[in-house]
């Protein structure tokens, strides 16, 4: 069946007929701020901890924004005669944000989840050097990343969150005070407490010394209960008197 003609005509303006009748909407920026979604490429964060110095995110950006610097320390051996080892030690990550794409190949070649989108986009500068961000400033937009999407029940913990509280760990065990000594209201009174003589188990100081008779024998020479005194008469004598 063949089209009628003008159709097509009379479909783009019905397009454009329900344009006209609906409101426009304006977004007062920055007095509005805009429904960004959670994965937004705004700014990449650095998380340094995470950083091993592999140069891999420099290598293979292809703006060449990316600019780090280290140098190596030794470790010394864990076990004694174990080995020293050596470690690199980060002394400066910047990225140039003036010549960065966006591309996020730096975020995805990363082994080890050190960098992350966040979804600020308020850092334009009015001098265009001021767009390379240092590692302490890649550091504070890691606070803005959005937290990883809820895994199964059974799933293990995102890395990123336990290296996170290892780290927060660390810190707190660091900064809080030594363990101080009793107090002296203590020292005090386990001073006080008497203490029992060494070698004398508590079996030894139940039982009763050799020099002092047990309650329930009498001495000698001392009449029982159903033995009479000499001056008391026996019994069956009284009547005979």
């Amino acid at each position: 069946m063949a089209p009628i003609p003008g159709s097509g005509l009379a479909k783009g303006l019905a397009v454009t007929l329900r344009t006209m009748t609906k409101k426009s909407v304006t977004a007062q920026y920055p007095d509005a701020q805009p429904d960004l979604p959670p994965r937004t490429r705004g700014v990449i964060g650095l998380f340094e901890e995470n950083c091993t110095v592999c140069m891999l995110c420099a290598r293979e950006c292809p703006d060449w924004c990316i600019y780090i610097d280290s140098h190596k320390e030794t470790v010394p051996a864990a076990t004694p005669g174990g080995r020293e080892r050596s470690r690199n030690v980060l002394d400066r990550f910047a990225i140039d944000f003036s010549l960065c794409m966006y591309c996020g190949i730096c975020i995805e070649v990363c082994p080890f989840d050190a960098l992350f989108w966040s979804p600020e986009f308020e850092y334009a500068e009015t001098d265009i050097r001021d767009l390379t961000h240092e590692r302490d400033k890649l550091r504070e937009w890691m606070w803005t990343v959005p937290a990883p999407p809820a895994l199964d029940p059974g799933a293990e913990e995102p890395k990123e969150l336990a290296t996170a509280r290892k780290t927060a760990d660390k810190l707190a065990a660091q900064q809080a005070p030594p363990a101080t000594e009793p107090h002296a209201d203590e020292q005090a009174r386990a001073a006080e407490r008497p203490t029992r003589p060494q070698g004398d188990s508590k079996q030894q100081t139940d039982q009763p010394k050799p020099d002092q008779p047990e309650p329930d024998q009498p001495t000698p020479g001392q009449p029982t209960p159903d033995q009479p005194t000499p001056d008391q008469p026996k019994p069956g004598q009284e009547g005979r008197e």
